[in-house]
C-alpha cells in the first residue's frame, strides 16, 4: 500500500502551498494521520498529525500558526496547508499513517509512510 503526497514545490517565502496525501485504505478513518519532515543531514521532525475524526489536531510549535491539517475520509486524503512559509520550511514532506486514533508525535506509532513531496522556500 503507497500513500503518495504531492503538492510540494518552489515557492517565495511568505507564499503558501497545499500538500495532499492520497492514501488508498479501506480503513482510512479509522486511524489517526500525520505529516514529518526531514532535511538533508537532520533528523526526521514531526510537523501535524490529525485524528481519525478530523476533528482534534497537534503541531509542532514552530508551525502553529501557519499550518493547518484536515482530512476528508469521503476521499481517503489528508492535506497540509502551509502558509506564510519561511526559508526554514524546505525539506521533503512525508505523510504518514499512525496506529492510534488520537493525533501523536512520535515516529516510531505511525507504521505507513508515503514517499516525500519536496518543498522549497525562497528568501
Amino acid at each position: 500500500v503507497q500513500l503518495q503526497a504531492s503538492g510540494g514545490g518552489l515557492v517565495q517565502a511568505g507564499g503558501s502551498l497545499r500538500l495532499s496525501c492520497a492514501a488508498p485504505l479501506r480503513t482510512f478513518s479509522s486511524y489517526a494521520m500525520g505529516w514529518f519532515r526531514r532535511t538533508p543531514g537532520k533528523e526526521r521532525e514531526f510537523v501535524a498529525s490529525i485524528d481519525k475524526n478530523g476533528v482534534s489536531t497537534l503541531y509542532q510549535d514552530s508551525v502553529k500558526g501557519r499550518f493547518t491539517v484536515s482530512r476528508d475520509n469521503a476521499k481517503t486524503t489528508v492535506y497540509l496547508q502551509m502558509n506564510s512559509l519561511k526559508p526554514e520550511d524546505t525539506a521533503a514532506y512525508y505523510c504518514a499513517r499512525a496506529k492510534r486514533i488520537a493525533p501523536v508525535r512520535e515516529a516510531g506509532i505511525y507504521d505507513l509512510w508515503g514517499q516525500g513531496t519536496q518543498v522549497t522556500v525562497s528568501s
